[in-house]
């Protein structure tokens, strides 16, 4: 999978490596309910990014205060560290997680190698705020969703992975999934 247009392609160390995903997007995307699905659908493990945020961030965020680059930054290490872990043992791992700034991602880039791809939610504002008032149970006030937008990087054609319309419901873009891991896994790998 590589290019924010979606096409497959670039098997670099798929053919022996299992893939390492990252879901990303702007809350209400849906990134835990997709990334759980891939995970099962792929048979690898689940991680949830909001589980490595500190205290001090969710505090931060139920307050209805965006987070900063010095806010994320033990976040995104944290994450990091769990991706690290998982590509030198080989391990496949899908990981739900915003992601919104390309660095961010590079950060993870580094940590996951060859292995490691994106897949974006792509929402618009007035859909996201809207998932985000009807959730319960969930820190992320309906306030903030402008905040991510204003933060978001969208995937390049540059990066590895796809970008997938939030909307278009789960069996469509787990099948898109499914088929280009298929062509990434039946390329030679170094």
């Amino acid at each position: 999978m590589t290019g924010a247009g979606g096409s497959a392609g670039g098997g670099e160390g798929h053919g022996k490596r299992p893939p390492i995903i990252v879901v990303l997007g702007v809350s209400g995307s849906g990134k835990t309910t997709f990334g759980q699905a891939v995970a099962v659908d792929l048979g690898l493990a689940f991680v949830e990014g909001d589980d490595f945020h500190p205290a001090s961030n969710i505090a931060k965020m139920t307050a209805g205060h965006a987070l900063d680059d010095a806010d994320r930054a033990p976040w995104l290490r944290a994450l990091s560290d769990r991706i690290r872990r998982s590509a030198e043992a080989r391990e496949g791992l899908v990981v739900a997680c915003s992601a919104l700034k390309r660095a961010y991602r590079e950060e993870f880039r580094e940590a996951g190698g060859p292995a490691l791809r994106y897949l974006y939610l792509a929402l618009d504002r007035a859909t996201a705020r809207d998932r985000v008032s009807r959730r319960t149970g969930h820190f992320m006030p309906a306030r903030l969703v402008d905040s991510q937008f204003e933060t978001l990087e969208p995937l390049e054609r540059d990066e590895p992975g796809m970008t997938l319309d939030a909307t278009a419901g789960l069996p469509v873009n787990l099948a898109r999934v499914r088929a280009a891991v298929e062509r990434c896994a039946g390329r030679p790998g170094p």
